[in-house]
């Protein structure tokens, strides 16, 4: 028997057969990151790899925690904030969800990083963030005329003296802590043992005065001074170090014998981001060394790859070799978050040195 169609039948398949037609919406995963932290080269592999298109928002830890406060954790599926910048950022406005370890390649990652990157972002009891981009700060040391220098504390060698220079900022007061056999990240829950820690610093800086060329500010003040010989020891980024290794073999940065001191810019993932699943696959794919060492020769710091420092150019992976053997990069001073009240400890430590005769 013939069948006749109903009107609303037909309605039906028509509109069935033009949802068909049309191309599936494209899959999108919004970053919000750091300059250099996700080059166009590697947004280009892994849309391709993936067929996952890839929105890069560029920021600053100022900038990634007021967008996402305002959109409490929404507009993003993938932040890169500091790995000292989230514990008090969640305990204040709840914009992150912790991280599914389960789906993190964990293998891809320095050990010791990521130890301490979960150390630093547990907040009650879960884990918010994963190490990506790092760098530190240390000695840069022409081992020609300042070979002795091997901690921050031989900046007042007497045979580097008025041939020397640091800020006077909080790094160099946590520098010299180490250097002096104190742990003061261990001491930041205790206001009375810090406070003895800054001041056994502070007379340290203020005996050491002598020695100080000058206080630089700017890093290309820095370079400078170590380029024209009028400094040759400091206390400087690693980035610097090797940028005047460029010019000068005998120039380079130094890993102080106490521990550099370290920061990790992170993954982290917003309360309400809506592509989590691509997110996971952001991380393992540009934790993978070749893609790190992309990411490092665009940012120009090094990632927590395993062994992505074998894949950069040969200038920069002698450079970097040289300075962190793996034991010293297992002895990096990572920077935990800051409690409340410190930085005026630490403040009024730094006036006083300078204020010093």
């Amino acid at each position: 028997m013939k069948k006749t169609m109903t009107k609303t039948a037909l309605c039906a398949l028509a509109a069935s057969l033009t949802f068909a037609a049309l191309p599936a919406q494209a899959e999108t995963l919004r970053i919000l990151t750091w300059g250099g932290y996700a080059p166009d080269n590697v947004v280009e592999m892994f849309e391709q790899q993936t067929g996952i298109d890839v929105e890069v928002t560029k920021s600053n830890n100022e900038g990634m925690i007021s967008k996402l406060r305002a959109t409490r954790g929404g507009g993003f599926d993938l932040v890169q904030p500091s790995q000292d910048r989230i514990v008090s950022a969640q305990a204040d406005f709840n914009i992150y969800k912790p991280i599914d370890l389960s789906k993190i390649d964990a293998s891809q990652m320095i050990g010791s990083m990521l130890d301490a990157t979960k150390k630093s972002t547990t907040f009650e009891g879960a884990v918010y963030g994963v190490p990506h981009v790092w760098g530190t700060s240390g000695l840069v040391v022409n081992r020609d005329k300042a070979g002795s220098v091997k901690d921050y504390t031989d900046l007042c060698n007497a045979d580097v003296a008025g041939k020397v220079s640091y800020r006077l900022k909080r790094p160099t007061l946590i520098g010299f802590a180490f250097a002096m056999g104190e742990d003061p990240f261990a001491a930041y829950g205790d206001v009375a043992k810090y406070t003895q820690i800054m001041d056994k610093v502070e007379k340290k800086l203020i005996s050491c005065k002598a020695n100080v060329k000058t206080y630089w500010e700017g890093g290309d003040a820095l370079i400078n001074l170590v380029r024209s010989g009028e400094v040759n020891a400091a206390m400087a980024w690693d980035a610097a170090g090797w940028k005047l290794n460029n010019e000068n073999k005998a120039i380079t940065f130094v890993s102080p014998k106490s521990g550099a001191l370290g920061w990790i810019d992170t993954f982290a993932i917003p309360r309400k981001a809506d592509n989590e699943a691509a997110a996971y696959q952001w991380i393992n794919f540009v934790m993978q060394p070749k893609i790190a060492a992309m990411i490092t020769e665009a940012a120009g710091n090094f990632t927590a790859s395993q062994g992505a420092d074998a894949y950069v150019n040969d200038t920069l992976k002698a450079q970097y070799q040289e300075s962190f053997p793996p034991a010293d990069v297992d002895n990096i001073k990572w920077y935990p978050p800051v409690p409340a009240g410190l930085e005026e400890i630490e403040g009024k430590v730094l006036d006083r040195v300078k204020a010093a005769g």
